[in-house]
């Protein structure tokens, strides 16, 4: 081999390693924008704003300034702008407390006192100055027993004749053999579940009232209350559910110590099925152990409609079930995309804006379209919210040809177009939503309860859990007071026949024949749901 040959050679292999070395730079620069990013995200999650909401002034795609400046405009003339405030309107306060129990106290002056002190001259009731304030009545606890009569017939004693013993008619207690009543069992639920409250601090505050409550005492209270109890309706609308064409599916972690052949720190789920925008709602919890596709096809064995989900690939296995994917996951994906970029480049008109401006598009038109028929809704859709997701689609398969799919914003993209299908399912049916947000909201309250008691202690507290977050938080939905409802079930239940369905039926959240008490005001249900 010459030395020209040689040289070739080893010019060839220098350039074999550039090539190596740029590919390899290449994709450590890749790492290392994705370790930034995934910094910045995180950075955000732990110190930033959690709101979603879009500011349109911050995605416009040009910088305003520049782009609306024209030097050939005068300018403009001061202009002094006054703001006229709004008047109390009177009788606002008497509304607040016209839904409110009213206790009047006098302040009369004696007989002896109704002497005029410069004439000595009997005195009258002229007017009258009324001070209202809101009085607040703490919880208190007594005992409360039941005396119940038995009867005997002493002819029949004195004849030797079989002797007829009567009694009067007495409830059957919830939990008979304790000292739990309908409204204690009722309270402690309801701290619980719908305050968040945890058995420990319950017991200090019943402590403090007078009453040695242990946190063991009312957790076994809970757990017999619950099942047989609770699950009779909480079966019943299971029954509802599964009937329904439209529903709603989430699940988040639960921490259960003592499972059976697992270990304390495995992770545990709670599912969340709910009902849509039409009929009464339904809100139903699922413990399970593991985030397997059983679970969803076991619980929702005959249902056939459509099933909107946050994207989980879990739910594709269901048979007769049309997946309806959720817009608010996917416009998540491209602003988390705008947080993990750098400061400098935030201002600037990246392609996450425009996908981001996509999504706020369709939103839009569903804002517009809130209050239209289920008809009417179905048809704009088609008008108007077609198009844009056309262009959307062929936006996103461009921009995937030139984005590292890794990066945040290629992440973004490869959501939208794995889940493209069932993201434009919503519009098949004017009553589908486009979002999955109802499933999130009905999960919302298991989540802030778990921040507070952790975890649970077994598989049967946890089923305890699923059935009573169900009740209360279908009661909620329901316009129903959850501590009025728990108490009238309670004080129902025991004394009715259970296997009676239209017995049953008329205990159900959604039942026009429950008491008055359990149903919250107009102006408490706006409260709540503001």
């Amino acid at each position: 081999m010459n030395i020209q040959e040689n040289s070739a050679q080893v010019i060839e292999q220098l350039n074999d390693k550039i090539l190596t070395l740029e590919q390899q730079i290449a994709e450590l620069n890749a790492k290392l924008k994705w370790y930034e990013e995934q910094f910045r995200l995180s950075r955000q999650r732990q110190f930033g704003v959690s709101s979603e909401k879009s500011d349109p002034e911050q995605i416009s795609l040009f910088n305003e300034a520049e782009d609306i400046a024209n030097p050939a405009v005068e300018e403009p003339t001061v202009e002094t702008i006054t703001y006229q405030r709004k008047e109390k309107q009177a009788g606002q306060r008497e509304k607040k407390l016209a839904d409110l129990p009213v206790e009047t106290i006098e302040y009369r002056l004696s007989e002896h006192e109704q002497i005029c002190p410069c004439c000595q001259g009997k005195l009258h009731e002229m007017s009258t100055q009324v001070r209202q304030e809101l009085k607040i009545i703490p919880a208190q606890i007594k005992v409360v027993k039941h005396v119940q009569y038995i009867y005997a017939c002493r002819q029949c004693e004195k004849e030797n004749i079989t002797t007829p013993i009567i009694k009067a008619e007495m409830p059957m207690p919830i939990l008979p053999g304790s000292l739990a009543s309908p409204s204690l069992v009722a309270y402690i639920m309801d701290q619980k579940y719908t305050n968040s409250l945890p058995l420990y601090r319950q017991e200090q505050q019943f402590s403090r009232l007078g009453i040695e409550l242990s946190r063991q005492t009312m957790a076994n209270w809970l757990l017999a209350a619950a099942d047989p109890w609770l699950k009779i309706i909480y079966d019943r609308m299971h029954e509802h559910l599964l009937k329904r064409d439209i529903l709603h599916v989430d699940e988040t972690t639960l921490q259960v110590l003592k499972e059976p052949g697992r270990s304390a720190k495995s992770k545990s789920y709670m599912w969340l099925y709910r009902t849509g925008r039409d009929g009464p709602p339904i809100v139903l919890y699922d413990y399970q152990t593991t985030r397997a596709s059983k679970h969803p096809d076991n619980f929702l064995s005959g249902f056939k409609g459509y099933l909107q989900t946050d994207g989980y690939s879990g739910y594709g296995k269901l048979t007769g079930v049309t997946l309806v994917g959720c817009w608010a996951h996917a416009r998540r994906k491209f602003t988390e995309a705008l947080k993990a970029l750098p400061t400098a480049q935030k201002d600037k008109p990246v392609a996450a804006k425009v996908g981001l401006n996509y999504c706020n598009r369709l939103f839009a038109i569903e804002r517009q379209l809130k209050d239209k028929s289920v008809k009417e809704r179905y048809e704009k859709r088609l008008e108007l919210a077609k198009p844009i997701l056309d262009e959307f689609h062929i936006w996103l398969k461009k921009q995937r040809q030139q984005t590292l799919p890794k990066s945040a914003f290629g992440q973004a993209i490869a959501y939208c177009l794995n889940q493209w299908d069932d993201l434009s399912h919503f519009l098949l049916d004017g009553r589908l939503e486009i979002d999955n947000n109802r499933a999130e909201r009905s999960i919302k309250p298991f989540v802030i309860g778990r921040k507070n008691f952790l975890f649970s202690n077994t598989p049967r507290g946890a089923r305890s859990s699923a059935i009573i977050y169900s009740i209360i938080e279908t009661a909620k939905e329901n316009n129903l007071k959850p501590y009025n409802y728990l108490m009238y079930l309670f004080e129902q239940l025991p004394n009715v026949n259970t296997n009676d369905v239209a017995v049953i039926n008329s205990l159900l959240p959604w039942s026009d024949t429950l008491p008055e008490e359990c149903r919250m005001s107009k102006k408490e249900n706006n409260s709540d749901n503001n």
